[in-house]
C-alpha cells in the first residue's frame, strides 16, 4: 500500500488551484452522485428532484462540487440540468459505452459509464499480439507515462503480458473526486475491464488483473462487481478489513496506516508544483488538456484524516463496504492470493479471507511470514505465473528463458536482496494447456511457506525452509492450546491451583514508536539482513511469561488470544501481547503481537470464535474498567504460522503499546498521560492464559532456522524475564 521503496509522508500545504474554474457550467448524474464543474467558486448550488429541495452546497475552489449518497433515480435537476442518479449496481445503463477505443499501446483515457475519464498506459510485451491483458488498478501513480509508481508491469512485460495501467477516480490525471474505497471505485473497474476486454490487441478478450498491496486490494473491490469479462484475480499482500489495519484493537495506527491514508489525501489534491502527483503536473504543463480539465473534482476529494477519524468505532454502514472480509463471498472469478504473516504494511490479518471465499471455485491461496512484497518471493512468483498462464493467457506455462535469467535483477530491485533466483517449478514443461490446468486443479487449496528467510544459501534470502499445503484455512484439525499465566513469570498447561497476580507500570514512553531503524523499502527492511533495533521493555514496564522447552515441534497456524483478568488504576488503557520463540541457543525471536484498548474489551459474539476472537468496537459497547475491580480482557492476536521447535520456550509479553511492530505505530494511546499500575490475576476463580492454534499433523523436517534471518521476525538475544 505504501509507495515503494520509500515512504512519502504528505506534507501540510494549502490548496492551490491547478484550472481554471472558466468552462462551461455542467451537471451529471453518477453512481448515487450529481457531479457539477463549470461553477463559479463560491456559487449556491441548489440540487432538486422533482421540484423538491435535496441538498445544498458550496461550488469548490475550482468550481467542482459533489453530491454524495443520492437515492437512484430520475427527475434530479440542477439549474437548467437534468439528469438521472445510477443505482449502485453493476449492470451499466448501457453498454455502448464499451465500444470505446483506447490506445494500443502508451498513455490515454478511458471514459466510465458517468462519463469520466480514467488516465491509463497501455505497457506491452515484446513481439505482436494479441496479447494475453491484465490490469493494475490504484491510486498511485500507475498511469505515469514515465512508469507505474509502486506497480508490478515491467514484470508482466518481460512475461509476455500486456498491462493497461489505471489511476483510479480523484488521483493523477484521472476526473472525478477520490473517496478510498467507495463503490464507484468497484463499478469504474467493472468498466475498465468490460472495456479493454473488447479491444482487438487482447487475447481471447477476456482480461485478468495483477497487483501488489494497493493495487491488489482493488482487485476485491472490482472482482465483487462480477465484470463477465474478467478471467481471474491475483491481489497480493492485501487486508481482510480496513479497520484491522488502521485501528487495531481499537487503537489508531498514527505509524504506517495514518501515513498511508495522509499519501493518498495529498495523491488526490488538484496537481500542482506542490502538490498532488507530480506526473500530472508535468502533462499538465505539457499541454493535456483533458488532465487539466479532470482536476476540477480533485477538490471535492472526501477529506481523508476527517474520515478516518469519525469512524473510530465499528458503525456497519460505513466500515463493511470498506472490508473485503464482508463481501469476498461474491467473487467469481479464479483467485490466486498471496500475504504474509508479518506484513509491516498491512498487517496479518489476510488469511481471514480464505474461508469467505465461498462463490469462487477455484482459489488458491499462500501465506508466509515476511515483509510486504514477499508475495512475490520465488516459490510464490512460480505459482502465480502458472496461475496467470493457465487462467488469462490459457497457455500451458513455460517461462521464457530471458525471463529467468532475469531474475536475480529482478528481486535485487524489489526486494534488495541479491543471489535470488527461481527454483523448479513442477508444473513448468506440461505437454498442454490441458495437462498443465488438471495438475494446477489438483493442487491443496491453502500453501504455507514456513521460516522464509531460512531456505536460501544466505540468512534472510526469500526461500522457505519447508512448506505443506492444506484443503482449507483455518487448517483441518486445528485444536485450542492454552498455556496459562503462572507464579514465578512461567507458562504452564494446567489452570493455576493458587491464587496470585502481578503488576507492571504501564509506561507510554518505555519503547520508541518502531522496532525498525531505515527505510522500508528495497536495501531497508525488505533486504536479507534488516538493521532492527528490537530492545527489551525496561524492568517494571512489562509481565513476561515463559514456558517450559517444548517436548515436541509445536506448529501453530491462526489468530488466538490472551485472556487476562486485569484491574487498572487509569479507566482506560491500551495494551499489547507479544508471542516470541526463545530458543535454546539464547535467541529470542518475534512471532507476532495484539493490541487492544481496554474500554473497547468487548466481544462480538456472533464473529468470535475461541480461537478467533473479533471485538465489537461499536460506540455503544465502550466501557471503562471498573474502579479497583478486575476486567476479563481478550486481545486477540494477529495471524501467526510459525514452527516453535522442540526444546524452544513460548513466551508473551503485556504491556504498553509500541515496539516489537516494524512501522506500525501507537501516538494516541490511552491514557494520554501519567503511568498507571495494571495488575493481571492468576488464580483458579480468575485464571489469565495465552490461547494458540496449534495445527496437527504438521511435518517439520529442518531445525532451528538462522537466528536473525527470518523474514519480518526479528532476533534478538534472550535476556531473561
Amino acid at each position: 500500500m505504501r509507495r515503494a521503496p520509500v515512504v512519502a509522508l504528505a506534507a501540510a500545504i494549502s490548496l492551490v488551484p491547478a484550472v481554471s474554474a472558466e468552462a462551461a457550467f455542467n451537471a451529471r448524474g453518477s453512481v448515487q452522485q450529481v457531479q457539477v464543474t463549470g461553477a463559479k467558486k463560491g456559487s449556491k448550488l441548489i440540487l432538486m428532484r422533482n421540484g423538491r429541495r435535496v441538498a445544498v452546497k458550496r461550488a469548490g475552489t475550482l468550481g467542482g462540487a459533489v453530491f454524495r449518497n443520492l437515492k437512484p433515480g430520475k427527475g434530479y435537476t440542477l439549474r437548467s440540468k437534468r439528469m438521472t442518479v445510477f443505482p449502485n449496481r453493476s449492470k451499466p445503463p448501457s453498454r455502448k459505452l464499451y465500444k470505446q477505443k483506447i490506445p494500443a499501446s502508451g498513455y490515454g483515457y478511458l471514459r466510465t459509464r458517468d462519463g469520466t475519464k480514467l488516465a491509463i498506459d497501455v505497457r506491452v510485451p515484446a513481439g505482436s499480439g494479441p496479447f494475453p491483458t491484465v490490469i493494475e488498478y490504484a491510486g498511485y501513480g500507475y498511469a505515469n507515462p514515465a512508469g507505474a509508481q509502486s506497480g508490478i508491469s515491467p514484470i508482466l512485460n518481460l512475461l509476455g503480458y500486456a498491462v493497461v495501467d489505471v489511476n483510479i477516480r480523484g488521483t493523477g490525471c484521472s476526473g472525478g473526486a477520490f473517496d478510498f474505497f467507495e463503490p464507484l471505485q468497484g463499478l469504474d473497474g467493472y468498466d475498465i475491464i468490460e472495456t479493454v476486454a473488447r479491444q482487438p490487441w487482447v487475447l481471447h478478450h477476456k482480461v485478468g488483473m495483477a497487483g501488489v498491496s494497493y493495487g491488489g486490494i482493488s482487485q476485491l473491490f472490482v472482482a465483487e462487481t462480477r465484470p463477465p469479462s474478467l478471467a481471474a484475480i491475483t491481489p497480493l499482500s492485501v487486508i481482510d478489513n480496513t479497520q484491522t489495519t488502521l485501528y487495531p484493537g481499537g487503537i489508531l495506527n498514527t505509524g504506517f496506516a495514518l501515513s498511508w491514508a495522509r499519501d493518498r489525501a495529498d495523491d488526490a489534491k488538484p496537481a500542482t508544483a506542490t502538490q498532488g502527483q507530480r506526473w500530472a503536473y508535468d502533462r499538465i504543463k505539457g499541454g493535456d488538456k483533458t488532465c487539466k480539465g479532470n482536476q476540477a473534482l480533485h477538490a471535492e476529494a472526501i477529506h481523508t484524516i476527517r474520515k478516518v477519524r469519525a469512524n473510530r468505532y465499528y458503525r456497519p454502514r460505513v466500515a463493511d463496504p470498506l472490508a473485503p472480509v464482508t463481501f469476498v463471498h461474491k467473487i467469481m472469478a479464479p483467485t490466486y492470493l498471496a500475504c504474509q504473516w508479518t506484513d509491516e504494511q498491512t498487517g496479518a490479518h489476510c488469511p481471514t479471507l480464505a474461508k469467505r471465499f465461498t462463490g469462487a471455485k477455484r482459489k488458491w491461496f499462500t501465506f508466509t511470514n515476511g515483509v510486504h512484497p514477499d508475495a512475490l518471493d520465488p516459490e510464490s512468483f512460480n505459482r502465480w505465473y502458472d496461475f496467470l498462464e493457465i487462467y488469462v493467457a490459457r497457455r500451458a506455462p513455460n517461462m521464457p528463458d530471458s525471463a529467468k535469467a532475469l531474475a536475480p535483477t529482478v528481486f535485487t530491485a524489489l526486494m534488495g536482496v541479491n543471489g535470488v533466483t527461481l527454483p523448479p517449478d513442477p508444473l513448468q514443461g506440461k505437454p498442454s494447456l490441458a495437462a498443465a490446468r488438471s495438475a494446477f486443479e489438483a493442487l491443496p487449496s491453502v500453501r504455507i511457506l514456513f521460516d522464509n528467510g531460512a531456505g536460501g544459501t544466505q540468512p534472510g534470502q526469500p526461500y522457505p525452509g519447508f512448506e505443506q499445503s492444506f484443503a482449507r484455512f483455518p487448517l483441518p484439525g486445528t485444536s485450542a492450546s492454552s498455556w496459562y499465566l503462572e507464579d514465578g513469570a512461567v507458562l504452564a498447561p494446567a489452570k493455576p491451583v493458587s491464587g496470585g497476580s502481578d503488576t507492571f507500570t504501564w509506561n507510554k514512553g518505555a519503547r520508541p514508536a518502531t522496532d525498525f531503524t531505515g527505510n522500508t523499502g528495497s536495501g531497508g527492511l525488505w533486504n536479507a539482513t534488516p538493521a532492527y533495533s528490537w530492545t527489551q521493555n525496561p524492568a517494571g514496564t512489562a509481565l513476561s511469561y515463559v514456558s517450559a522447552p517444548l517436548t515436541t515441534n509445536t506448529v501453530v497456524v491462526g489468530g488466538g488470544a490472551v485472556e487476562a483478568w486485569v484491574r487498572s488504576t487509569a479507566r482506560d488503557v491500551d495494551l499489547q501481547a507479544t508471542v516470541t520463540e526463545v530458543r535454546p541457543d539464547g535467541k529470542e525471536t518475534f512471532v507476532q503481537s495484539g493490541w487492544l484498548r481496554a474500554s473497547m474489551r468487548k466481544l462480538d459474539k456472533k464473529k468470535s470464535t475461541q480461537l478467533e476472537p473479533v471485538l465489537s468496537l461499536r460506540r455503544s459497547a465502550v466501557a471503562p474498567m471498573p474502579k479497583g475491580k478486575f476486567a476479563k480482557l481478550t486481545i486477540p492476536l494477529y495471524y501467526q504460522g510459525h514452527a516453535y521447535r522442540a526444546g524452544s520456550r513460548i513466551r508473551v509479553i503485556i504491556s504498553a503499546v509500541n515496539g516489537d511492530q516494524p512501522v506500525w505505530a501507537f501516538g494516541e494511546t490511552r491514557p494520554a498521560h501519567g503511568h498507571p499500575k495494571v495488575t493481571i490475576a492468576r488464580s483458579p476463580s480468575r485464571p489469565s492464559r495465552l490461547l494458540l492454534p496449534v495445527a496437527a499433523g504438521v511435518n517439520v523436517p529442518t531445525g532451528l532456522p538462522p537466528c536473525p534471518g527470518l523474514r519480518g521476525e526479528p532476533c534478538r538475544t534472550y535476556t531473561g524475564g
